[in-house]
């Protein structure tokens, strides 16, 4: 509301600098000026509104280099055109209107080269205002720096369409170009996955909640002449940012907290976010396969959780209910423990550990085992089962 204000506010500031200057100019003969000039300066105050208002997200660090920059570039400018002064009054000869507009020309060139100096040169500088410090505020936290495994795996471009992370992502240039290493690899499954990983970084390039900014990784840290790894070059880059790595490598996720860099495991998120489970409970799983042990089944939640059914063999294939016994957090996630819901199968029969048998023979079987005095069971042929 208060950005809004302001340009309100220099907008009628332009309106009225433009009719003022028309007014000033009523009583002259040159109907083109009386045109020209209010008409200039409503350009001129248009193209800064509109530039202020494209580039959103301002860096103090870019403009204090457009400042700095500027502020060289008419200093430079000025003592090199009063240099130059006496060598085009002898080209030109004096008064001639060709050495104010040399003079100028050589100032524009000196601003744009300061500029452009500075501002690819904005990150090596620190632009200090004596007795004034200013508190560093980032939106969001610490930046983020993206890891190859992360971008290949693709969830962090969900993560970020669900705008829960507002802050900046970093992608730094070596990470790209591995990126594009493992696109031309000849392995057809390295090359599916580079090429996947090169989608997802547009997949984040476009999305307009999002700022993506490629870095180029130009820390003093890293300008040792030594070939060092990706996953090491990463840490330094965080480092030296007080930025966050964003990984799904177990073992880069070690190091980097060893060297106290803070980072964000994907795996853990995704884990924190799965089912929560609480021993008692019902639940609805298909069995899609056989467990270790004798008799378990195995099956798979929506979220991947897997789950482990005691005495669920037999119901492979079979969506079944389930009574939670035990949860199990291991750092490759949650495994979840339960039993065949009794009430739900229809079936009577105890479970092991109550000092009694177990009916093995699956669903559909009406043959059970039988304590030490059950009854007799009528066989073909008038014999009789024991």
């Amino acid at each position: 509301m208060l950005m809004i204000l302001i340009r309100v506010a220099y907008a009628a500031l332009v309106v009225g600098m433009a009719v003022l200057s028309f007014s000033f100019l009523m009583d002259s003969d040159q109907t083109l000026k009386k045109v020209l000039v209010p008409l200039g300066v409503l350009t001129i105050g248009g193209l800064v509104l509109l530039t202020d208002m494209r580039e959103k997200q301002k860096q103090i660090t870019t403009i204090s280099a457009v400042y700095f920059g500027l502020m060289l570039g008419m200093l430079l400018g000025y003592l090199f055109s009063i240099a130059l002064v006496p060598i085009l009054e002898s080209t030109f000869g004096a008064g001639s209107p060709l050495i104010l507009l040399g003079r100028v020309l050589l100032t524009v060139v000196c601003c744009y080269v300061t500029i452009s100096t500075f501002v690819q040169t904005k990150d090596e500088f620190r632009f200090i205002i004596p007795y004034v410090e200013f508190s560093k505020q980032v939106k969001g936290g610490k930046p983020l720096v993206l890891d190859t495994s992360v971008i290949i795996d693709g969830r962090i471009a969900d993560v970020c369409d669900t705008r829960l992370i507002d802050t900046k992502l970093l992608v730094p240039r070596f990470v790209l170009q591995e990126l594009q290493a493992i696109a031309d690899s000849a392995d057809k499954m390295k090359r599916n996955r580079g090429r996947r990983g090169l989608d997802v970084l547009k997949r984040l390039q476009s999305n307009p909640k999002l700022e993506l900014q490629m870095h180029d990784g130009n820390v003093p840290e890293l300008r040792t002449g030594e070939r060092i790894r990706v996953d090491e070059r990463l840490v330094i880059l965080a480092k030296a940012l007080g930025a966050r790595v964003v990984t799904n490598d177990f073992n880069l996720n070690k190091i980097a907290q060893l060297q106290g860099v803070d980072v964000i495991n994907l795996n853990e998120v995704a884990n924190a976010l799965k089912t929560v489970a609480i021993p008692g409970e019902y639940m609805q799983v298909k069995v899609v396969k056989a467990g270790d042990q004798i008799g378990q089944g195995v099956g798979y939640l929506d979220d991947g959780t897997m789950v482990v059914v005691e005495q669920g063999r037999p119901f492979i294939g079979q969506d079944i209910t389930i009574v939670v016994t035990s949860v199990l957090q291991t750092p490759a996630g949650r495994m979840i423990f339960g039993r065949p819901d009794q009430r739900a199968s229809g079936s009577h029969t105890p479970y092991p550990g109550n000092g009694s048998t177990t009916n093995l023979t699956g669903p559909g079987d009406s043959r059970s085992g039988a304590s030490g005095s059950g009854p007799h069971e009528p066989l073909k042929g008038g014999d009789t089962k024991i």
